[in-house]
């Protein structure tokens, strides 16, 4: 029996995020992390600092996924909403954690930093959370069953993911074949699609190649069963080397 996927979702918190003041780069480093582990990312959802609305989707996505990921919003200022709405969504209070104010303090020491209550938001973790390890600047993430809250700051949001990675269980690795075309989309886009329908486990992708002259379109196979993915990867050459010889071109396939 095939081993059953393991799911994940990321929830990017932040008005930032959306007006487009801050261009996000932790989408491409969750889904490479979470391809690295044999996870597969299923959906990215971008919400803004409204708390209800942090609530509803956290409550959607935790019982979809094996794991919910979030990002953004557990900084000291009053628009760092995420550990309240994260509290609010498993119905838990949100009291100083001592090991979180413990680690703040230290690092604070070591700064000169003064404590005050607004940086004393950043140690409030939901009852029942274990602490996700901050090595960049000591404010932690937390985790509350399946949700993991990380910071947005993309060298400490790719810190705690690294923090993580041992507590994770990954699935199948999915393995790629990527198979390159000299003709264009229009040419392959049916025989492909009939292809897709007989190999329904190995996610095929088309991808035109904009100001190319060689290569018009590369093809992508991805799967965690290698004999399904060899045996499309060969069906999918021959299917490309006929079109390139109806188009009058070499029958030579190039495959990386």
């Amino acid at each position: 029996m095939a081993d059953a996927p393991v799911t994940a979702a990321l929830l990017v918190i932040g008005d930032e995020i959306l007006s487009g003041r801050t261009k996000d780069v932790n989408i491409g480093a969750t889904a490479d992390f979470c391809t690295d582990l044999g996870i597969d990312l299923m959906e990215v959802r971008v919400v803004a600092d409204i708390e209800d609305e942090i609530v509803a989707a956290i409550n959607a996505l935790r019982v979809r996924y094996t794991y919910i990921f979030t990002t953004g919003g557990i900084g000291p200022t009053h628009d760092d909403i995420t550990a309240d709405a994260v509290a609010k969504a498993f119905g838990v209070a949100l009291p100083i954690h001592p090991e979180a104010r413990r680690m703040l303090e230290a690092r604070w020491a070591q700064s000169g930093t003064e404590p005050n209550e607004a940086r004393l938001r950043m140690a409030r973790i939901p009852e029942g959370a274990d602490l996700i390890v901050n090595s960049v600047s000591a404010a932690p993430g937390f985790r509350l069953e399946n949700v993991h809250v990380m910071a947005g700051v993309p060298v400490i949001m790719r810190a705690m993911l690294e923090a993580l990675a041992p507590t994770l269980k990954g699935g199948r690795r999915v393995k790629s074949v990527t198979i390159r075309s000299r003709v264009g989309e229009g040419s392959i886009g049916g025989p492909l699609g009939a292809l897709q329908t007989r190999f329904p486990e190995v996610k095929m992708g088309s991808y035109p190649q904009m100001g190319q002259t060689q290569v018009l379109t590369e093809l992508v196979l991805r799967s965690a069963d290698d004999a399904l993915l060899a045996e499309a990867a060969e069906a999918v050459r021959a299917m490309v080397a006929e079109e390139h010889v109806r188009a009058g071109l070499p029958a030579t396939v190039e495959t990386a």
